[in-house]
């Protein structure tokens, strides 16, 4: 299923329909994302309470974008869970990603446990405006 996808194709992401096998999976949660695009690039924002910029992890590999982030859950000393309505400890999305993005000029920060990732698009894809001379 297609989550995301801008005029020129920027960036998308899809959900497999296959069962996660794995105990790891099944603690996964998808992280809420926003993605806006402008003419300069896109800017990806991922809700991700409870992950510092230590647990955080954001590799880009040819043209897929990976987020994975683990929750440090600070609990008093002498205190034990007894519920929790969400046992998952660990976010993780992967995106899609255009050629038309520059991956090697990513920039990244993490504020108010909400990722922000800008994007910029190749310098050769990006509207420009042609200066006309008088003759």
């Amino acid at each position: 299923m297609s989550e995301t996808k801008s005029e020129t194709g920027a960036v998308t992401t899809s959900q497999s329909t296959q069962p996660r096998a794995t105990a790891e999976a099944m603690n996964t949660l998808r992280p809420r994302v926003n993605i806006f695009e402008d003419a300069e690039g896109i800017t990806l924002e991922a809700d991700m309470p409870g992950v510092s910029k230590d647990r955080l992890q954001v590799q880009v590999d040819k043209d897929t974008l990976l987020v994975e982030g683990d929750v440090q859950l600070a609990l008093p000393e002498a205190m034990e869970a007894v519920y929790a309505d969400v046992r998952a400890t660990r976010y993780s999305r992967s995106f899609a990603l255009s050629g038309e993005l520059d991956v090697d000029h990513i920039d990244a920060s993490l504020k108010d446990g909400v990722l922000r990732l800008r994007i910029p698009k190749r310098e050769e894809v990006r509207p420009r405006k042609i200066e006309i001379r008088a003759g």
